[in-house]
């Protein structure tokens, strides 16, 4: 079965005034500029120049404009990062503020500035108690490749050179750069790589819809867990230095593994002397209901990458914890040759001041926790109970995947899953929501500051959409 979903006529590229403002142009010349010269994250370009770009010009609470002046409620908070909703005036006088002072000073050469120290500080006090050092980069991809390097630092300095592997999982997401990319076991963009760095494998994932067969989730979850430990002694305990994932798989499609799977998986590298990285990049920072992600799996890593939610994407950051018994590796053993100009950028660090600030004294995370995150699952299980392609709600807190099935009943997946994904993403597009697909799966993860009227809006949107995809493939 195929299917072709509607596309926007294409606008030839014009030559619009040299002098012309912002306000000044049109939707087809923006449409026009973009196509002309811009080349996008993850696209084919082609396809998308011929249909033309949403420009998006303005952005308020959880509501976005685009250029033809349609209001689109965002159920993805611009990309897991906006925490705190848009137009927080606070992160812009941080910012301000930030830019007249000290736009900018590095952190090499045995300097430092207000705001990292601050920031840092902070951190120490929001992560949970053996973390009180952190490392600062652009984004989770940086943080990934800069766990890299304190995984192999930190067992160089306890005299064991030979633990050079990192053991990550398919269809886990930690990145686009090429040590980000090569941790991440993501098929197609490993296609499109140059190269990979060395010594990192990969484990199947715990996806239990579209895996587990005939095991009960729990069963399924121990069962993937114990691949891990078959890894490690494949590869020798003596050969392995740790293992990374994603508290929940997020660009995956919002898998959150049986709650058999992390307790497992600890027990492994605790007793193979493994070290343990949460990539929290986006379950960081209030998406569960709790301030990280593992802390709402019960498990205790050693390395935190952190991003998006950290200035709730205002401005570029990314960091990465460190427990106190790697950091204490790191620094008591030399010089640790790792550095980015723009690590601790004082203006980043002021907005992350500043954020972090909203989000523990407006209690917006104890907010998802025992209100709106509540709601939110809840709302989407009863909508969604008994639907014709719906087979599973995963989440918790504000964030939800929600599985299209050909057949809920038997967990049968649609064999054209991207396609389905794309038509239902498409009706959402076409209806003013931002609902993201991965393949077969719809994505939400709204705004923390998502009122229960927004989130009501929000799920009735996604509901039509999904109606819609059903009855264009003829099931319902």
């Amino acid at each position: 079965m195929s299917f072709r979903t509607e596309e926007v006529a294409y606008v030839q590229p014009a030559q619009p005034a040299a002098k012309a403002s912002q306000q000044q142009r049109s939707t087809a010349e923006y449409r026009a500029m973009d196509a002309a010269h811009h080349i996008h994250p993850f696209s084919d370009m082609g396809a998308l120049n011929r249909t033309g770009s949403r420009v998006i010009e303005k952005a308020e609470g959880v509501y976005l404009w685009d250029s033809d002046g349609n209001k689109i409620i965002d159920g993805m908070e611009g990309l897991w990062c906006v925490n705190v909703g848009y137009g927080r005036k606070e992160l812009a006088d941080a910012a301000y503020q930030q830019l007249q002072e000290l736009p900018f000073y590095n952190t090499f050469f045995k300097t430092t500035h207000p705001p990292v120290i601050e920031l840092s500080a902070l951190l120490a006090e929001l992560t949970p108690a053996p973390f009180n050092h952190f490392f600062y980069c652009n984004s989770g991809s940086e943080g990934n490749d800069t766990v890299l390097r304190i995984v192999h630092q930190y067992w160089a300095t306890q005299g064991q050179k030979l633990k050079k592997f990192v053991i990550s999982r398919k269809n886990g997401y930690h990145g686009s750069t090429i040590a980000g990319g090569t941790l991440g076991g993501m098929g197609y963009m490993h296609e499109q790589m140059p190269s990979q760095v060395e010594h990192i494998v990969h484990i199947e994932q715990p996806y239990w819809f579209g895996e587990g067969g005939d095991m009960s989730p729990e069963e399924f979850g121990l069962a993937r867990a114990r691949q891990l430990e078959t890894e490690i002694l494949e590869l020798g305990p003596e050969n392995v230095a740790a293992f990374i994932g994603e508290p929940f798989q997020g660009a995956g499609g919002v898998i959150f593994p049986p709650s058999t799977y992390w307790p497992e998986i600890q027990r492994i590298c605790r007793k193979y002397d493994v070290l343990l990285v949460a990539d929290e990049v986006i379950g960081g920072f209030g998406r569960t209901g709790e301030w990280f992600a593992h802390q709402h799996f019960g498990f205790e890593p050693d390395l935190i990458t952190m991003a998006k939610g950290l200035t709730s994407g205002y401005i570029p950051m990314g960091a990465v914890g460190l427990h106190d018994r790697v950091a204490k590796a790191i620094i008591e053993n030399g010089e640790f040759n790792h550095g980015l100009t723009y690590s601790g950028h004082p203006v980043a660090a002021a907005v992350a001041v500043a954020n972090l600030k909203l989000l523990r004294d407006e209690k917006i995370i104890e907010r998802v926790k025992n209100e709106t995150g509540p709601y939110f699952q809840k709302l989407l299980r009863e909508t969604f109970a008994n639907h014709p392609i719906v087979g599973e709600i995963a989440g918790a807190g504000l964030v939800a995947g929600i599985q299209l099935s050909e057949n809920p009943k038997t967990r049968k997946r649609f064999a054209n899953g991207g396609d389905v994904g794309t038509i239902c993403r498409d009706f959402c597009f076409n209806g003013n929501l931002i609902m993201r697909a991965t393949g077969d799966r719809m994505l939400l993860s709204p705004p923390l500051v998502v009122t229960k009227n927004e989130i009501d809006e929000i799920v009735a949107k996604a509901k039509k959409a999904i109606d819609a995809t059903a009855q264009q493939l003829g099931l319902l």
